[in-house]
């Protein structure tokens, strides 16, 4: 069971919760990028690489007998903000697509690099699976 933490006055997030509560089974997602099951990546698009890197969480996240509507908390890495302003739109579907409108926590930062050279966004994932 998870409950949206939205102060009293404040205006409203889009796009991701300002907090969540839980009861359940914790289940931390390392951080995923943007290639498949056999670490090899298949496109250097934003929105392909974001699309894959939430399919990896979902992946992960099913082995410990989680859904989306689980994640409680996101941080996504990129290596070009104007890059991930430029693809809102489109993360927007691809997130929709993989995870639906289930909306966490989140936290959103530009880094010089990650590991993989070709990855542009990684992104942990914190989820409650109820017991």
């Amino acid at each position: 069971m998870h409950t949206i933490l939205q102060p009293e006055g404040w205006a409203k997030p889009v796009g991701y919760a300002n907090g969540v509560a839980a009861r359940g089974r914790l289940v931390f997602v390392g951080g995923q990028v943007g290639w498949n099951a056999a670490c090899k990546f298949e496109t250097d698009d934003f929105v392909g690489q974001v699309r894959q890197t939430l399919a990896n969480i979902v992946a992960v996240l099913a082995e410990a007998g989680g859904e989306p509507q689980h994640i409680t908390s996101m941080t996504w890495y990129f290596t070009d903000k104007a890059e991930y302003l430029a693809n809102l739109k489109g993360i927007g579907e691809a997130y929709r697509a993989v995870i639906g409108r289930h909306f966490p926590a989140m936290a959103a930062m530009q880094v010089m690099a990650l590991v993989e050279d070709r990855a542009k966004v990684e992104i942990q994932a914190m989820a409650v699976v109820p017991e």
